[in-house]
């Protein structure tokens, strides 16, 4: 682990106070009231390269402007039915608080399909979750355990991954460039669970691309993980599809449960929601509503996504060559729209 010492802080520190008053506004937004340790995720972020840290940090700032991110908690997805369809396609929710306080997301890899909507509502509710997160629910917690808590913990269910999960390589590097390069160092640890041979079989081939300091955040945990996850957070914050013994299914759990956090009716998502439509009244009280998805401009991944994405589409075809699957796999339409 790379040691961030004060000296290197306030070099980075001094650099930021010579730029030009939007980026320092976009900035306040970012770091919440508190500006050193958010300055420590970017140099953690690059190694703690002051010079590195620096570009990365005034390109995400650049990002933000360019497209509008301040806003983006007062630019609701409608009509309400779209919003829906897009969370039961886009699987991710919160399902409560670690021991620690740290928020606990857990997301449906395995069964997210994305294919309700365009690609651009999916990552418009992606970068949504990441600032209600950081602006809402962080300085939330930060309050209501009495300390500075800046990252969340993230459980990712694989329970029904299959090989056309080659049709979503491309939202999910878009979404992954995104929060490599404007969301750095938000995730404590990655606990995998429900994790099926196809998802096994890519991890070893993936694991040797990640840095290091990624692949020490990601645990692959037998099962649900259940007994593993009680350790660090109470069952009443485990997600619906940990909360059974052995392997659990995010499919079966969420049938006539209330605790399914993935559901636009758990209280995570409405709580949320009605935010940003709160935050949309307030900016424009009289005009209406305006249908469409709020745009936002996709950064290029680097070598080493690019990297793992191709790696991760190789290993399935020869997984599928193995499975005679091979003819079924080259018809699948990658999107890369």
């Amino acid at each position: 682990m790379v040691f961030i010492s004060e000296d290197v802080i306030k070099q980075f520190g001094a650099l930021l106070e010579k730029t030009d008053e939007p980026l320092k506004k976009t900035f306040q937004n970012i770091h919440q009231g508190y500006p050193t340790e958010n300055l420590v995720r970017f140099l953690k972020a690059r190694d703690g390269n002051v010079s590195n840290a620096y570009k990365m940090l005034i390109d995400c700032l650049n990002w933000r402007i360019q497209n509008e991110i301040d806003n983006i908690l007062s630019k609701p997805i409608i009509p309400a039915e779209l919003y829906s369809a897009i969370r039961d396609s886009q699987l991710v929710g919160m399902s409560g608080y670690s021991k620690e306080g740290l928020p606990v997301i857990a997301i449906g890899v395995g069964l997210s399909t994305f294919d309700k909507a365009s690609i651009h509502y999916y990552v418009q509710s992606h970068i949504q979750m990441n600032e209600y997160r950081d602006r809402v629910i962080l300085p939330s917690a930060t309050k209501r355990f009495g300390r500075y808590i800046g990252t969340c913990i993230k459980i990712l269910d694989m329970t029904g991954l299959k090989f056309s999960a080659l049709n979503q390589i491309k939202l999910l590097s878009v979404i992954s460039t995104i929060d490599d390069l404007n969301y750095p160092e938000k995730t404590e640890t990655y606990f995998i669970v429900n994790a099926p041979y196809i998802f096994s079989a890519c991890w070893k081939v993936v694991k040797p691309l990640l840095q290091e300091r990624t692949r020490k955040k990601v645990q692959v945990l037998s099962g649900s993980g259940r007994d593993e996850l009680l350790k660090i957070m109470d069952y009443e914050s485990l997600p619906h599809f940990c909360r059974r013994e052995g392997s659990g299914s995010s499919r079966h759990s969420r049938n006539g449960t209330g605790g399914d956090c993935f559901s636009l009716d758990h209280a995570f998502h409405q709580e949320m929601y009605n935010y940003i439509k709160e935050q949309a009244a307030l900016r424009e009280p009289v005009a209406p509503g305006k249908h469409g998805s709020f745009h936002v401009d996709f950064p290029e991944p680097g070598p080493d996504d690019v990297k793992i994405a191709e790696t991760i589409e190789s290993e399935f075809q020869r997984l599928g060559d193995q499975n005679g699957l091979s003819h079924s796999l080259h018809e699948l339409k990658i999107n890369r729209d």
